[in-house]
């Protein structure tokens, strides 16, 4: 699957924060967890942040993990560096990355994108998945 970007629901969403139509207090609502990953794990974006206009906007990525793994990683998936992600490619667990913005001055916080990071198996033309045995 390729990379989907959420550029359009940004323009959006900061559209309707501008025309009062949401409040900044609703926009600007970052949960501490993801702010402490920002603030740890995050790189500096190249733009100040949409909302205040602070040098403070930080990226963060998180990956999600398949099934049984889900255990090691936690209900909430897992933050990561930049860097990390080329080794998470290799790990068949890690299936999803979502790359957030967040701002460290004012709690603004989106979603940029989200990609694969490991390929997903898929049938080829004319197999059909096999079915699943029922445990008696």
């Amino acid at each position: 699957m390729p990379a989907i970007d959420f550029t359009l629901a940004k323009r959006a969403l900061l559209r309707r924060v501008r025309r009062g139509l949401v409040s900044r207090v609703d926009a600007c609502d970052a949960h501490p967890e993801l702010l402490r990953a920002a603030r740890h794990l995050g790189e500096d974006a190249l733009e100040p942040c949409p909302v205040c206009e602070a040098d403070e906007l930080r990226l963060v990525n998180y990956s999600f993990p398949l099934g049984r793994r889900l255990k090691r990683y936690g209900p909430g998936g897992r933050a990561h560096r930049r860097s990390d992600l080329p080794a998470l490619r290799s790990d068949p667990a890690t299936l999803t990355c979502y790359e957030v913005e967040a701002c460290l001055a004012c709690g603004w916080n989106h979603l940029r994108r989200s990609f694969d990071l490991v390929k997903r198996p898929r049938p080829g033309l004319g197999e059909r998945p096999q079915p699943q045995r029922r445990r008696g």
